[in-house]
């Protein structure tokens, strides 16, 4: 690595209403290395870059590139000195085209009437060919939350940055997509760019990166080598404790006919067909498949967010005849979106709303709710999950992401569902939180809820579920169980290599040419 650092951050301060969110941080980066970032949710990981990126302003401490000091007041500012900021939440102009995306900056400042689109296709095309097979006159609001992730990183490498940030860039991307991602970072460190990669994924953190930096409650905790420390190490230091087990013991499953709780028959749609599936009690089943494969559609289909053109509920052997999301609720039947801030949340309002608002008949009174057992059900779930915040009044965006997740799953709890379809429920979420949501899983699934678990994690999927249907581009390709269950297993089912055999399990086979 270069002996002077590109980008050095010292004795960092930032304060919010009251809440030191960063105390004194350092931060170095050097050219040509891929430095990951790493904390728990509200350590101030995401505060330090947006300050470095210009978002926000420090209250003390110093920044400097190449050792020469810098004022950096807001983004613009960040942009002219060649920092690109990809932020976890996708920010992204719904109604033009992917190209318009990524090049809105230079056509904002441009002086010419009219934008010259055939160019403009054509230089989109060249950013995005390397990461993903997305059309750049395409709508942004056609693509799904992967391909949107793709279209706002071709957006910051169009910039040509000598100091790219990433924060959380794989949390919405299969597992081919990610490589992809990584073989483009890797190209960009070979040329001398300086990448800062913010990330709850030790697996990428331990086999992408080059140093890491540890950040808890705002302090900073020191930087190391990758190779000189553990992941163990590394995240007892995010998380001040030891965490030995990330994943509870899974149970012994009985897959008998008795024994089963919920089934979905023949559901059929675009996206999907003649899906079949049967789920156990006591059993997390996960359903696995890279982007694409309509895992989520069929989640959402069941239900009843979006249509189906064919197919049945039973759940205890009686079927379940429901036709809006509503009567799926009613039922118990009902769906943790991966898509919390624009779908599950109202960032506006305050916990206790949050919490609320799927049942409000539950706290309330002659057809008006009573604050009081709002605020006594908002914090029995403040206790439970040990949402960290400053009380039930405070507003969900203020929260980290992992408190955030919390509240959407306390927020489905109040209806006491039957079974519950978590798409990507550790998403954004910190290893402290990922285990505490884990063992909430394991706990609802042994209290008799039904649990069907989507993930684009692999490790999360081999490690919680007691059973997993793989689907590939619609179709139910198989299912493994018990010792089956492994990360080669359903990759390579996942991505149509693998695929059922009638009589033996399963055998090696190549699908197409």
């Amino acid at each position: 690595m270069a002996k002077d650092a590109s980008l050095a951050a010292k004795g960092i301060k930032k304060n919010f209403i009251g809440t030191q969110a960063l105390k004194g941080v350092d931060f170095t980066l050097y050219g040509g290395e891929i430095h990951a970032l790493v904390g728990e949710n509200g350590a101030g990981k995401t505060t330090l870059m947006n300050i470095i990126c210009g978002v926000y302003r420090p209250d003390a401490g110093e920044i400097y590139l190449s050792g020469q000091k810098v004022n950096i007041k807001n983004p613009y500012d960040a942009q002219q000195l060649k920092i690109s900021f990809v932020h976890q939440e996708v920010a992204l102009c719904d109604d033009v085209t992917v190209a318009e995306n990524i090049f809105m900056p230079s056509i904002n400042q441009s002086k010419r009437f009219r934008v010259n689109y055939k160019r403009l296709f054509k230089e989109a095309q060249k950013v995005l060919e390397p990461l993903a097979n997305i059309r750049p006159n395409r709508k942004v609001r056609d693509l799904g939350m992967s391909q949107r992730q793709i279209v706002e990183i071709a957006r910051a490498l169009s910039l040509n940055c000598k100091i790219l940030v990433l924060d959380e860039p794989t949390s919405a991307l299969s597992e081919s997509d990610a490589k992809a991602l990584f073989k483009i970072l890797h190209d960009l460190k070979s040329k001398g760019i300086s990448i800062v990669f913010v990330s709850h994924r030790m697996s990428e953190v331990f086999s992408q990166c080059d140093r890491v930096t540890v950040l808890r409650d705002g302090n900073y905790l020191g930087s190391y080598l990758i190779k000189d420390v553990t992941k163990k190490e590394i995240v007892n230091k995010m998380v001040g404790r030891e965490i030995d087990d990330t994943f509870p013991d899974k149970n012994d499953i009985d897959c008998s006919d008795k024994n089963i709780l919920f089934e979905i028959r023949d559901f059929s749609d675009t996206n999907f067909k003649d899906i079949n599936f049967k789920l156990y009690k006591g059993e997390v089943l996960g359903l696995a498949g890279l982007v694409g494969s309509g895992r989520s559609e069929l989640a959402q289909a069941v239900c009843r967010l979006k249509p189906s053109r064919s197919g049945k509920i039973f759940y205890n052997g009686k079927e379940i005849k429901t036709k809006t999301p509503r009567q799926s609720i009613n039922e118990g039947i009902v769906y943790l979106t991966e898509d919390r801030k624009n779908d599950g949340l109202f960032l506006s309002l305050p916990i206790n709303k949050n919490i609320s608002a799927v049942d409000l008949k539950k706290v309330s009174r002659k057809l008006m709710v009573n604050r009081r057992l709002e605020n006594k059900q908002a914090n029995d779930y403040i206790k439970m999950f040990d949402i960290r915040c400053s009380s039930n009044q405070q507003r969900v965006q203020a929260l980290s992401g992992g408190n955030q997740q919390k509240v959407l799953i306390a927020k489905l709890l109040t209806v006491n569902p039957k079974v519950i379809f978590m798409d990507e429920p550790t998403i954004g979420v910190d290893v402290g939180a990922k285990a505490e949501i884990y063992k909430l899983i394991r706990d609802l699934a042994n209290k008799g809820i039904g649990v069907i678990l989507i993930s684009s994690e692999l490790p999360e999927i081999v490690g919680m579920c007691d059973r997993v249907i793989v689907m590939h581009e619609g179709d139910k390709i198989g299912e493994v169980q018990k010792d089956d269950i492994n990360e080669r297993e359903i990759i390579h089912m996942a991505s149509g290599i693998t695929k059922k055999s009638e009589k033996k399990g399963f055998v090696s086979e190549q699908v197409g040419s």
